[in-house]
Order: structure tokens, then C-alpha cells, then sequence
């Protein structure tokens, strides 16, 4: 029988509806069986990363945000890129991980729901490999949703979608082993 896991889902878009947001409320329909997929809203908590305070005093939301990661088997990553870059609130909450020795070896899967965004896509793929994650699959998966923002029912209801979120989630299922 295969154990059940936990997958923490964070989304690098603070806005309320946002593309990246819907595939993550799609992956939680389209986890397997065994796998929980929960989601973080607190990127916006989050205190600017600051070396000084990554000691003894961590800020609390920081430090509960690497406890959240660390009680998650793996992380499913979901960005836009903004400017040619990953969001400044997501690489900020990057940046409060790099520090904590736990999350070496961390499954991780990146999926961006835009084939325009291939330089926050590369630039979260290089992130991860510094910080020593497993990625999941390696390249991550780019959804090719071109100039209009999609839904969770789009996503659901288009197989080519679909698969591709599954597949990532069986990727990061295959890498927590």
C-alpha cells in the first residue's frame, strides 16, 4: 500500500484570481489517491529576508513558513513571471528557506501556467537546484495558456491541461520515495 503524502502547493501570485492560483485549485482534484495537496496564502505575512534575522530570532512567520515545508513531503511551485523574473514575494519566501539545512533534498515540482513565462520558469528551475531540492520533473512543466487567464474548470475540462498537472504530481509523488 503506498504511504499518503502531504504536498504543500504555494502560488507566486498574490492576486486573487490569477492562472497560476486556478491550477493549483485544479491539482488538488487532480492529486492521486494518496497524495494531500494543501495550499500556503501567507507569502504576503512574510517579512522582507534579512541574513541578521535568520538565527535564533527568526521572525515567526518565517519561521512558520519553514515548518510548513518541512512537515510537507514535497512542494508544487506555481508562478507567473513578472518583468522576466520570479515574483518578488515568492523569492522572498525562497530566500527564508535557503538557510534552514531541512529542506535539502526537498521534492519539488514547478509548474508555470504560461509558455511566455520561460524566464521565471528557468530562474525558479536554477533556484532549486541551489538550494539542493529534488525537482520533479527536472525541466518542471509549462501549461501553454497564451494571453488569457484560465480557469479551474478550463483546466479540468482540457485533457492536454490536465494531464500535464497530473503528470507533474506524479513526477513529485515518484521523487518523495
Amino acid at each position: 500500500m503506498a504511504r499518503s503524502l502531504t504536498i504543500l502547493g504555494v502560488c507566486g501570485s498574490l492576486r486573487a484570481v490569477s492562472s497560476n492560483g486556478e491550477v493549483l485549485r485544479a491539482a488538488i482534484d487532480l492529486a492521486p489517491p494518496t497524495m494531500t495537496l494543501a495550499t500556503f496564502d501567507g507569502l504576503p505575512g512574510l517579512p522582507f529576508f534579512n541574513p541578521d534575522l535568520d538565527s535564533a530570532d527568526i521572525p515567526a512567520a518565517a519561521a512558520a513558513w519553514r515548518d510548513r515545508v518541512h512537515s510537507a513531503d514535497g512542494l508544487l511551485i506555481c508562478s507567473p513571471e513578472y518583468a522576466h523574473g520570479v515574483p518578488g514575494v515568492l523569492k522572498n519566501a525562497l530566500d527564508w528557506l535557503v538557510g534552514d539545512p531541512r529542506f535539502d533534498g526537498t521534492p519539488v515540482a514547478v509548474v508555470n501556467a504560461s509558455a511566455l513565462s520561460s524566464h521565471a520558469h528557468s530562474q525558479l528551475l536554477e533556484i532549486f537546484r541551489t538550494m539542493s531540492a529534488r525537482l520533479a520533473p527536472p525541466e518542471g512543466v509549462v501549461l501553454p495558456f497564451l494571453g488569457r487567464k484560465v480557469s479551474y474548470e478550463d483546466i479540468m475540462a482540457t485533457p492536454q491541461w490536465s494531464d500535464a498537472v497530473r503528470g507533474a504530481l506524479t513526477a513529485l509523488a515518484e521523487a518523495t520515495a
